[in-house]
């Protein structure tokens, strides 16, 4: 690896990391920066989630004033997240990576379309709520352990239908899920897989960068801003996905 390599992997890395910290989708940098270095593709997918493991660990500790009173839900969620991130990530290493192409984009402009919907609040929470969280965190989790792509996007859109939350709450809780899912993943790699560790290691430094810069001021973003935000980012990812 170039010296010039090595910058453009750690750049790529602290421009995930933000990006994943407000909106969801910044394996969409790493994950091409990769590509174009020469990675195969499974190497890439699988050292792009070790990577951004501790990006995600930033971004919580970032986020934590929106997480206060929302630990035990995490934990509820963190269940069907663990499952499906599992399962994802054995899917990544027996199938190949051509099955979930014509899907994603699809899924990801689903969730815009929810995003983009006006949520009345209801007046009361209850079980109901968590039983329909921890399904919609099984099924994001499978997709975060398989590619991850725009996890967040999907994630914090099926949240909002969950829960009645101001949108940075639901965004840090969100870190938290995804970041749960890259580890899970991240973990099965490590023992089955093939790892680029000098190209994780940069890509891990700069997303524990880019997380904390990202959430020094993604928390001052207006919800309804940070909402629309997440649709066109979305709406972006999807295009890119079609036409690639």
């Amino acid at each position: 690896m170039t010296p010039a390599e090595a910058i453009a992997i750690t750049a790529a890395g602290f421009a995930a990391g933000g990006v994943n910290t407000i909106v969801g989708s910044g394996s969409l940098i790493t994950f091409p920066t990769l590509l174009a270095f020469g990675y195969a593709p499974v190497v890439a997918n699988v050292s792009n989630t070790v990577g951004l493991v501790p990006g995600g660990v930033s971004s919580v500790i970032g986020y934590r004033r929106e997480l206060r009173g929302q630990w035990r839900r995490a934990m509820i969620l963190a269940c069907g997240t663990v499952a499906g991130a599992l399962l994802g990530g054995i899917l990544l290493l027996t199938l190949p990576e051509t099955v979930f192409d014509a899907i994603v984009p699809v899924l990801i402009l689903l969730a815009c379309g929810l995003m983009a919907i006006k949520r009345r609040p209801s007046q009361h929470e209850g079980a109901e709520h968590l039983v329909a969280g921890t399904t919609a965190t099984f099924f994001t989790g499978i997709y975060g352990g398989y590619f991850g792509a725009a996890q967040g996007i999907i994630t914090v859109s099926l949240l909002r239908f969950c829960f009645d939350e101001d949108m940075q709450r639901l965004n840090g809780l969100k870190n938290v899920l995804v970041g749960i899912a890259n580890g899970v993943a991240a973990v099965l790699f490590i023992f089955v897989a093939e790892v680029a560790w000098g190209p994780a290691a940069l890509i891990a430094l700069g997303s524990v960068v880019g997380a904390q810069v990202a959430a020094r001021y993604g928390r001052h973003i207006p919800s309804e801003v940070l909402r629309w935000i997440v649709v066109i980012g979305g709406t972006i990812v999807a295009l890119i996905l079609i036409f690639t």
